[in-house]
């Protein structure tokens, strides 16, 4: 309402209607092939090279080469030219299992630690005096040069300074009987004052069975091997009667256990370190380390370090501050790092989960709190002593038992067949080809497939065919052969599709790998990604991924055939976009159309993309509406939102025209008992100019040019 003034006078305002608020965010990219590491059969979303080398690694070795998937190249190439998000499916051949943690202990006792100990019958022990010398036991401890010796009733000045550390048992005679030297025996070991007592044994004589037992102490390994020896003297050694052995250290219980995202035998790293590193930690793997424990507050740091730093250089990759195995606790570790398992389930095709806490770590996710401390604070702020114990204690550690390996006899590229395709056989691919179908939970306009041949895995790529157009919302990028093709069976290959949800192009091309540096032959579909990513950066989808401006291939080195006119004229007749090799220009994308045969808009990539992006963002636009009433202002907040949405379309060269009607023309009475809403929409896209005519017309002096 206009905002008069007392007096009179004109009122002037301002409404802006061309708002386009609350837009859906445009789909990225998706991508199935093998990795290097990272989840199998659960599609990860990624939004860097970067974040795609950390999740899904870059280069494996294979018979002593260094490779990199294609894969890996497309998803190069596509966050090279500006992509933004890319749906990544790692598929793989054989069971693959993440790692664990190795034991994150604490102070609870979970196992009980045994004692060392050794028993003999002692009846025969006693010997008495030996002629000239003496005769006794000799207790020897392993790995030292101390020996400790009950004597018979011996001068300490006799031995010289022959044994270490001895000891006088003068009570018993050199007549006595066993039970007699045994009970001195038994006082001296026991003695507080002796070495025996500061090294942790006992003994005990049962005179009934003439039972000698020796034990330690404390439960633990280091008294296993104490020797013990009878009729030993003075640089005697005796004759051995009896070893202690059975000593158990205490087990300390597993404070919680770790399990990594990735899977496969890569995530394996336990073992001895050396000079702070682990012997088989490596770029592609993660340790684990705890810090700042403190039992006050029952709070401790979590660390995830690469697998290949060391104590003095450590790569931090994440750190979790102030968390606690309190389950009431809003740093509950399981509710900060994520304890949720996806798994693919064949049956359902669906992603199981379990798990209460979704994963906000990029690396592990928490298998199992083993030692719970519920209200760990108690309501003065202290902490309840019977879980002090539970709290990690500062450590590091690694992680093992994951199984899964890498093909090791990997066709590569120009070698691809249909049992072997970089390690892998074509039916790898179908279970993520069924669940990327689910166009309501992942979303994408785009999808390959590097290294599966139409010609050679045609069941697999007329499956992604057939969900592209199901979905109705993105465009297939498939390869039709394989290197050893030629123009003539590459367009026999194409000749069994007609569909415009599909785009092809060809030849192969040599480019750098940018993770070995090395010239790799790749399939089209290894760049496109790049070419679209860099096409929808500048320009927008409605424009063609082609040409000098659009479709340039930077990272290619050259071309498999520089390809003749006569060739390219071949190639676009049969729906074959062609990799030109252009003077000054460089290896270039020279063609634009889908795999449909016959003519319309839509044997054109930049108009079927054109109508992928006005469905999906159209689609979320109505979405919003769905069981609102049926009235003129729910049309109106429809038409409020797709009218400047196609507006700005058209002001963008991506539409000619076009119209909305969704009023009472279309939504009458019978219409709206039936609980449905219609609406249509008009549009002219624009077409590309292609094919350019260029008349150069000759005059004679004098003549007037037309006007």
């Amino acid at each position: 309402m206009a905002n008069f003034t007392v007096s009179p006078g004109v009122a002037i305002s301002e409404i802006d209607n061309t708002f386009l608020a609350g837009l859906p965010i445009p789909p990225g990219a998706a991508i199935i092939g093998p990795t290097v590491k990272g989840p199998v059969e659960v599609p990860t979303l990624v939004t860097s090279y970067t974040d795609f080398t950390t999740l899904f690694g870059d280069t494996f070795i294979s018979g002593g080469n260094s490779y990199s998937y294609l894969t890996s190249q497309a998803a190069f190439n596509y966050f090279n030219y500006g992509g933004t998000a890319l749906w990544v499916a790692r598929v793989a051949s054989g069971s693959f299992t993440p790692a664990t943690s190795t034991t994150i202990s604490n102070n609870v006792t979970s196992v009980p630690g045994v004692v060392s100990s050794a028993s003999f019958n002692a009846s025969s022990f006693f010997t008495g005096s030996a002629t000239g010398s003496w005769s006794g036991m000799r207790i020897e401890l392993p790995g030292v040069n101390d020996y400790y010796v009950v004597p018979n009733n011996a001068s300490y000045s006799y031995f010289n300074n022959l044994i270490d550390t001895y000891y006088s048992s003068s009570g018993a005679s050199t007549n006595s009987n066993t039970d007699n030297y045994m009970a001195v025996v038994v006082s001296t070991i026991n003695n507080t004052n002796t070495e025996f007592d500061n090294i942790g044994l006992t003994a005990s004589y049962d005179s009934g069975t003439d039972i000698f037992t020796l034990s330690a102490i404390n439960s633990g390994t280091s008294l296993n091997g104490v020797k013990i020896y009878k009729d030993a003297y003075a640089g005697g050694v005796g004759t051995l009667v009896a070893t202690l052995a059975g000593g158990t250290a205490n087990v300390t219980a597993n404070a919680f256990t770790l399990e990594t995202l990735s899977e496969g035998v890569i995530m394996n790293n336990s073992g001895s370190q050396v000079s702070g590193a682990l012997a088989s930690g490596s770029i592609s793997n993660v340790r684990f380390e705890i810090t700042n424990p403190n039992t006050g507050s029952g709070t401790f740091n979590l660390v995830i370090r690469r697998g290949d730093d060391t104590t003095a250089n450590k790569i931090v990759l994440e750190t979790w501050n102030g968390l606690t195995l309190d389950p009431n606790h809003s740093r509950f570790i399981s509710k900060v790092i994520g304890n949720q398992l996806l798994s693919y389930n064949s049956s359902t095709n669906q992603i199981d989960v379990t798990g209460d806490y979704p994963n906000n770590s990029r690396y592990v996710r928490i298998k199992e709190v083993n030692s719970l401390t519920p209200n760990y604070l108690n309501p003065n702020g202290i902490a309840q002593t019977q879980y002090t114990g539970s709290i990690p204690a500062a450590q590091s550690g690694s992680f093992t038992g994951a199984t899964g390996t890498v093909n090791a006899t990997i066709n590569l590229n120009e070698s691809i067949s249909q049992t072997n395709t970089q390690g892998l056989a074509a039916s790898d691919y179908n279970n993520m080809i069924a669940l990327l179908s689910n166009a309501d939970f992942y979303q994408y306009n785009v999808i390959f497939t590097p290294g599966l041949i139409a010609s050679v895995h045609t069941s697999q790529v007329n499956s992604l065919i057939a969900s592209s157009q199901n979905r109705g919302d993105c465009l297939y990028v498939p390869d039709m052969v394989e290197y050893s093709g030629n123009v003539s069976s590459a367009v026999n290959a194409a000749q069994s599709f007609d569909n415009s949800y599909a785009a092809t192009y060809w030849p192969w091309v040599r480019l750098a790998d940018a993770a070995t540096g090395k010239l790799v032959w790749a399939p089209a579909s290894t760049v496109i990604p790049g070419v679209y990513a860099h096409n929808d950066r500048v320009s927008a989808p409605w424009f063609a991924p082609a040409g000098i401006n659009r479709g340039g291939l930077g990272t290619v080195s050259y071309a498999q055939y520089k390809l003749t006119q006569a060739e390219r004229d071949t190639l676009y007749a049969n729906n074959i976009n062609p990799i030109a090799t252009l003077p000054k220009q460089g290896v270039v994308v020279f063609g634009q159309k889908t795999l449909q045969k016959a003519q319309s808009a839509l044997d054109r990539v930049n108009v079927r993309r054109l109508m992928i992006e006005l469905k999906g963002y159209i689609r979320q636009i109505a979405d919003t509406i769905v069981f609102e009433q049926n009235t003129i202002t729910t049309r109106n907040v429809f038409l409020s939102k797709v009218t400047p949405y196609l507006e700005n379309i058209q002001q963008k060269q991506g539409l000619y025209a076009f119209k909305v009607v969704m009023d009472e023309s279309n939504n009458g009475p019978a219409v709206i008992d039936q609980n449905q809403l219609i609406g249509q929409i008009y549009i002219q896209p624009t077409r590309t100019a292609e094919f350019i005519s260029l008349d150069f017309i000759l005059l004679p002096t004098g003549a007037e040019f037309p006007g």
